[in-house]
């Protein structure tokens, strides 16, 4: 027979029952919905890098992979005008964050994020039992590179930050966030660029001169590989070394020998990644104006989503009403944003089915005055 065991039991340890976890958006099992909540990619991986997974899978499934993952490090550093090793893999940037955050923001100050982003960086926070402190973003839902600096660069942890921003979409020049690697000399400055190729300025330039520069990518958005699990980060080798002394105590083996086969392909076919990519964005504007047709104020947005309210209806009933129309989109209860909308840029056949949705569920709400 099963037991429930209440966390504060004296199987856990204290800190279990401390923890606020990550709340990832529904994966509901219903046939035939428009799902537009989780910012993944409307359109499927590089045929290659399907192909590649195949053949990965009918052969050497019986030995352990690569544990330095060799060949996808390689790919990712030729891409990005790096050495190997200025690269660091792991199973999905949620554990390359995670490994980041246990590897460099643990000195007893705070970690300076901002108040609207990525939650997950709260829950490493948690876990790791990092202090942190919240920098407002702008009225304009933009970052205020001048709220960062601090008159003893010793006091904070180091920064995180999302460029461009989730959920908000905006994104921040490369001259603010050198400006933010000049404020924070002594600490490391972790920049989460997972939308970053959907318009927004990749930091990945800056490496070479900022050694506490870390940035982070997935395969998750761009390259359509979200089901498949990898990430990365880069920067100088001193950063990649921490971290590979925190996987290497944690799990040697990240990445299994299909996610290595299909991320090498996906960064081969670089053809159909501008292809898909710039099928997003094109849909991205073409969604915006739809949006603001019909009286929605919309964030400007760098990344595969939008970020919109409506200033004459309630962002929860909305919502709610493109979920019983088979529609679904991102709702935050969060301060300072819940009245707003994250909503991922779809096909235009998905674009198209919300906005008719829109069209059904804005009049119903006028209504009765939601």
């Amino acid at each position: 027979m099963e037991v429930e065991i209440s966390v504060s039991s004296s199987f856990c340890s204290p800190v279990v029952a401390r923890l606020v976890p990550y709340v990832p958006g529904e994966q509901p099992k219903i046939d035939n919905l428009v799902k537009l909540n989780t910012n993944e990619n409307p359109y499927p991986p590089s045929p290659r890098a399907i192909a590649a997974i195949q053949l990965a899978a009918q052969q050497g499934l019986q030995l352990y992979p690569d544990p330095e993952a060799t060949v996808l490090r390689q790919a990712i550093a030729a891409h990005h005008g790096l050495a190997p090793q200025h690269v660091f893999l792991g199973n999905g940037s949620d554990e390359v964050l995670a490994h980041a955050f246990f590897a460099f923001f643990q000195h007893g100050c705070p970690l300076l994020m901002p108040d609207i982003s990525y939650s997950f960086y709260k829950v490493y926070c948690g876990l790791y039992d990092i202090p942190l402190e919240l920098v407002p973003l702008s009225d304009e839902m933009c970052l205020d590179v001048s709220a960062y600096a601090r008159a003893d660069g010793h006091s904070v942890a180091g920064v995180v930050i999302a460029n461009p921003n989730a959920p908000t979409g905006t994104g921040v020049p490369l001259q603010q966030v050198e400006q933010l690697l000049r404020l924070h000399p002594h600490r490391v400055v972790l920049v989460d660029e997972a939308y970053v190729d959907f318009g927004g300025d990749s930091a990945m330039s800056l490496i070479a001169q900022y050694p506490n520069l870390l940035v982070v990518h997935t395969l998750s958005k761009s390259r359509s590989l979200a089901g498949l699990r990898v990430g990365f980060a880069c920067g100088q080798a001193l950063l990649i070394e921490a971290l590979e002394r925190v996987k290497n105590s944690f799990n040697s083996y990240p990445l299994d020998r299909l996610a290595i086969a299909g991320g090498v392909a996906a960064f081969e076919d670089q053809a159909y990644f501008e292809q898909t990519r710039r099928a997003v964005m094109d849909s991205r504007e073409g969604l915006v104006l739809a949006l603001e047709d019909l009286g929605f104020k919309v964030l400007p947005s760098q990344a595969n989503f939008v970020f919109a309210r409506h200033p004459q209806h309630d962002a929860a009933g909305i919502a709610a009403g493109l979920r019983a129309r088979g529609v679904l989109v991102r709702h935050f209860k969060l301060p300072r944003i819940e009245q707003y909308l994250r909503i991922s840029v779809g096909t235009p056949a998905q674009c198209d089915a919300l906005v008719q949705a829109l069209g059904s569920v804005l009049p119903g709400l006028a209504q009765f005055g939601v």
